[in-house]
């Protein structure tokens, strides 16, 4: 079993920046891609993107790409968002969760962190 753990959210004006990290535990970390989602008010879960095992390769949907850099740091079981030129529409609550190559879908999740975004 996983346990993941986000934190560094946070209030931060339009065109700041804000790094997410996502701490894990109880598996090997290295087994699993890592991603990002988030949550806004009223709608759906949104994909962010995500890191393969190595953080060789990174992918992320087109709303974020050239802001947003994911990465990983494998010797402390920690992924992290770096979001820069945040806009108000990226207030959300952002979850990291993990996957095995095999698996169709994530299988574990955190328990979200507040970004909050001011015009």
């Amino acid at each position: 079993q996983v346990q993941l753990v986000e934190s560094g959210g946070g209030l931060v004006q339009a065109g700041g920046s804000l790094r997410l990290s996502c701490a894990a535990s109880g598996g090997t970390f290295t087994m699993y891609q890592m991603g990002w989602f988030r949550q806004a008010p009223g709608k759906n879960r949104e994909y962010v993107g995500h890191i393969n095992r190595s953080g060789g390769n990174t992918y992320y949907v087109d709303s974020v790409q050239g802001r947003f850099t994911i990465s990983r740091d494998n010797a402390k079981n920690t992924v992290y968002l770096q979001m820069n030129s945040l806009k108000p529409e990226d207030t959300a609550v952002y979850f990291c969760a993990a996957k095995r190559s095999d698996r169709l879908g994530y299988e574990y999740w955190g328990q979200g962190t507040q970004v909050t975004v001011s015009a």
